[in-house]
């Protein structure tokens, strides 16, 4: 169905026209161009009206000039600014050819029907999954390709609440239904309740023998600045010490500690180291485990893994995750080098298949302005990852405080409703592919609606993501409902106690 005609300046990427009908940013319309039709992108569009201009002073003068616009059938102008895709057959064989020549002025602009779509951005082959529908036309399924997360990155990028987290879940339980290896930092327990088959959830732990000085000192909680604590744990902490698993870690480490206590410069600074062990043994008894050879032992293949941070503070997390990332990478590699034949498989490799890891909370991770632990094997894996089949995903809320040269790398980015002009400004240095126009529809999206570019989709797609059911924790809380039924339950424990001391069965 003919929807419009091209009008004014036609260029090889982009042309203009004028509607029958209102478009929508994110609808796809063909161009019926004589070397053949083109498929197009509505990125912007406009409606005016030459009777209600901006000139108008007043209502009355506003109320006279809408009985004009109504009585006039040419008053409305639906103007549309249209990014050219490719040419539609070619499109559909996963070539986009740009056509040399932009289509004429006059040039009719035609509706997309589910045909012309569904090949494009719901391929069949096994690699790709489904994550929703076309925002603008819901019968056609939209998928992105699993393969390309892995191999090339991937970044969920929105405000909080827009729905990052079902996005990633919604991939995670795709990637359970194809026995996939995925491994999710959880740092704000969204995903342990998530009710999917083949998923395995566990706290990170770390293994204090296996840290050097700076880090045991920060995971013990040992300030910075006290270097007489710092002194004592490192003539404390030993090769001796080292070898020792389990609870004989820590007692061989405070008896080593305490030799200082005789010491008058250093017993106050032991004293304290001991108080710090005790207490950060009791407090992180479940994430603290000497015994642990090798960080990653629980991690399993062929399922989603979560790995809770919930207990964990800033730096712990941020220490546990450099060592989780450090010892797959590891492993990927030399998985690599032993199905090349390069080196003889002494030591078992744990993960013959590629793995997904995804980062949570990317800003803090991963910071613009500081350096972490985390951050410098993220930006590692980003670089090296897809040669090993180590694939990284990234999820924040705040673009803007993510770093630039971990961002640029993420080969596919889903980008949800966004406000803030330097989370915008981020996100689009960080893709060709989005257009200012693009850009400025992020503040209109809703909830679930997403922008997906990259190398998962054949084409840019505003995508309504489909909701994970399965997900039980991380929409917003019904807090009035919360309240209510508590107040029900103290009234009704109430009236029932004045019953009982009534009848006698209870004293006043």
């Amino acid at each position: 169905m003919e929807i419009g005609i091209i009008v004014g300046e036609s260029k090889p990427h982009e042309v203009m026209f004028e509607g029958k009908r209102p478009v929508s940013a994110g609808e796809y319309v063909v161009l019926d161009d004589n070397n053949g039709k083109i498929l197009g992108l509505v990125e912007r569009s406009i409606i005016v009206s030459d009777a209600l201009g901006k000139n108008i002073r007043n209502y009355t003068e506003a109320l006279e000039s809408k009985i004009v616009a109504d009585a006039n059938t040419r008053d409305k102008s639906y103007r549309a600014w249209v990014r050219i895709l490719g040419y539609l057959d070619l499109l559909k064989k996963g070539r986009a050819i740009i056509p040399d020549v932009p289509p004429l002025p006059g040039t009719t602009v035609l509706e997309t029907t589910p045909d012309d779509l569904e090949t494009i951005f719901a391929p069949s082959e096994d690699e790709w999954a489904r994550v929703g529908s076309l925002l603008r036309n819901s019968k056609v399924e939209a998928r992105v390709n699993i393969d390309k997360i892995v191999s090339r990155h991937a970044a969920v990028l929105a405000m909080t609440g827009m729905g990052k987290s079902n996005l990633v879940s919604l991939i995670a339980k795709r990637m359970a239904e194809i026995g996939g290896t995925m491994v999710i930092f959880d740092y704000h327990d969204d995903y342990s309740s998530l009710q999917i088959d083949g998923i395995n959830v566990m706290d990170a732990k770390i293994n204090p023998r296996l840290l050097n000085l700076d880090k045991l000192a920060e995971v013990i909680e040992i300030r910075e600045n006290a270097q007489n604590q710092k002194h004592v744990l490192g003539k404390a902490f030993t090769d001796e010490v080292r070898s020792k698993q389990g609870e004989d870690f820590w007692e061989t480490l405070i008896a080593n500690v305490k030799m200082f206590t005789n010491e008058k410069s250093y017993r106050e600074a032991a004293e304290r180291v001991i108080d710090k062990m005790d207490d950060a043994k009791k407090r992180f008894k479940g994430i603290l485990d000497p015994g642990l050879s090798d960080p990653t032992a629980l991690i399993q293949n062929g399922k989603v893994n979560v790995l809770s941070l919930i207990e964990l503070t800033d730096r712990q997390a941020d220490i546990a995750v450099r060592f989780y990332l450090e010892e797959l990478l590891d492993d990927m590699k030399r998985a690599t080098r032993v199905k090349k034949g390069e080196i003889d498989n002494k030591i078992p490799v744990r993960f013959p298949a590629p793995v997904l890891v995804v980062l949570e909370e990317a800003h803090v991770f991963v910071p613009k302005d500081e350096d972490m632990e985390t951050k410098y094997l993220a930006a590692k894996i980003a670089r090296e990852g897809r040669k090993f089949g180590l694939g990284l995903m990234i999820v924040s809320q705040r673009p803007r405080g993510i770093d630039s040269n971990v961002l640029s790398q993420m080969g596919s980015l889903a980008i949800m409703k966004m406000v803030q002009q330097d989370d915008q400004a981020q996100v689009s240095a960080a893709s060709e592919t989005l257009s200012k126009d693009i850009i400025e529809q992020l503040p209109s999206l809703n909830p679930g609606d997403a922008i997906l570019v990259g190398q998962w989709v054949n084409l840019p797609a505003f995508v309504h993501i489909d909701h994970v059911m399965e997900k039980k924790i991380g929409t917003d809380q019904q807090a009035v409902k919360e309240w209510k039924q508590i107040n029900r339950l103290k009234k009704a424990t109430k009236e029932s106690t004045q019953a009982m001391i009534k009848k006698g069965y209870l004293k006043d």
